[in-house]
């Protein structure tokens, strides 16, 4: 796993790449992030995937906030090792979160 950020020097903007790698990832069907960014809509926001067996995907994220997220893949709902850091949700579990400074 592993998550990439992009400043935009002309916008209020971070380009956020997330990327699932193929151990991770190597018999799934379907993968997709989902978070507050995305109104916690499994379907919203869906990882693409690459030859090489990961999946990955880019979204646009406001600068000088947090978010909270998970992975669901193949309906398995995963936390990203490499978050900036990690919260307790109402499940008795941890969401990952992704801060754009």
């Amino acid at each position: 796993m592993s998550i990439k950020k992009q400043y935009l020097k002309t916008k209020n903007i971070c380009k956020v790449t997330f990327t699932l790698d193929t151990e991770l990832a190597k018999n799934a069907k379907k993968a997709f992030v989902v978070g507050a960014f995305n109104n916690w809509n499994e379907k919203a926001s869906p990882l693409k995937k690459l030859k090489n067996g990961n999946f990955k995907t880019t979204i646009d994220l406001e600068k000088g906030k947090e978010f909270q997220f998970k992975y669901l893949i193949d309906g398995v709902w995963i936390n990203d090792d490499k978050a900036d850091a990690y919260v307790p949700n109402e499940f008795s579990e941890d969401n990952s979160v992704v801060i754009t400074k």
